[in-house]
């Protein structure tokens, strides 16, 4: 992970949290005074963010962290995470910043995880996508890949994709697929979203490298993957949930991407507590 664009957004948001100071802290504890507390996991999943967490702290300075547990690893409710050990006032400053990234990069990688165990047995890969917090997306998407998940591109800037609006400014796939070609580099693949299975005979024809079954219904779906017949990459996207993503990797698409895992994520309960004087 990048961080010096992480700690560019934790200053941000430590700013946006402390404009001048933190009044209730400073109304209450000592400047030279010392504490140590426990970072505690009040829920069972999947662990990420601890480095960023840890930037949190080191940024304001004077705490020292040891951990218990590893960004991936699998965690248990009530299990003791880490100890912190500092400046009582940067520990209490840094603990909302520090657990709201904590929680959602674990939240993400927990539910991301809860996916991939549904893929289990077949040879789709679980994809996320751009529907990320706005400024959040790399912290967003290295925790779909602790949860055992892999990354869509992270940018427009990545990869062609040629999504209906493309498409009809283009005036068809074969036009749009062609314009694109024409356009990018050699090594940059071209994917194209298609609805129906006319769509699909056009994008397989025009050399689409990956097509996108958006939305359709797994007989469409088995259909389409007939026309393909392994000329291109082939993602499903649309409605994916824990209820029927067992069933759509079964019947055999290279990936299947989930916005869910990022714009629906429920953040994991985690907390500092114990907090006690040194």
């Amino acid at each position: 992970m990048n961080y010096l664009i992480v700690d560019k957004m934790i200053k941000e948001a430590l700013i946006e949290d402390i404009p001048s100071e933190d009044i209730s802290t400073n109304s209450v504890v000592k400047e030279d005074s010392k504490s140590t507390v426990d970072l505690i996991c009040k829920a069972d999943g999947v662990i990420a963010g601890l480095g960023v967490y840890k930037r949190v702290f080191d940024i304001l300075g004077d705490v020292e962290i040891e951990f218990f547990a590893k960004d991936g690893e699998k965690v248990k409710n009530k299990q003791l995470l880490a100890k912190l050990t500092g400046s009582t006032r940067n520990l209490l400053m840094g603990e909302r910043v520090a657990l709201n990234y904590l929680q959602r990069m674990s939240g993400i990688a927990t539910m991301t995880n809860q996916f991939v165990e549904k893929l289990e047995g077949s040879k789709t890969k679980l994809l996320d996508s751009r529907k990320t917090i706005p400024n959040l997306r790399i912290l967003d998407k290295y925790s779909v890949k602790m949860g055992g998940g892999n990354n869509h591109r992270m940018n427009l800037s990545d990869a062609v994709m040629l999504k209906d609006n493309h498409i009809g400014a283009a005036g068809g796939v074969k036009e749009a697929i062609t314009a694109a070609k024409n356009y990018a580099s050699f090594v940059t693949k071209i994917e194209v979203e298609v609805e129906t299975l006319d769509m699909v005979k056009e994008a397989v024809e025009a050399g689409a490298d990956i097509i996108m079954l958006d939305n359709m219904d797994l007989e469409t779906a088995k259909k389409a993957l007939e026309i393909i017949n392994g000329r291109a990459i082939v993602e499903f996207s649309g409605n994916v949930t824990l209820d029927n993503i067992e069933e759509i990797g079964k019947i055999g698409v290279d990936v299947v991407s989930s916005g869910a895992l990022t714009h629906s994520v429920k953040a994991l309960d985690i907390s500092m507590k114990n907090l006690r004087n040194i």
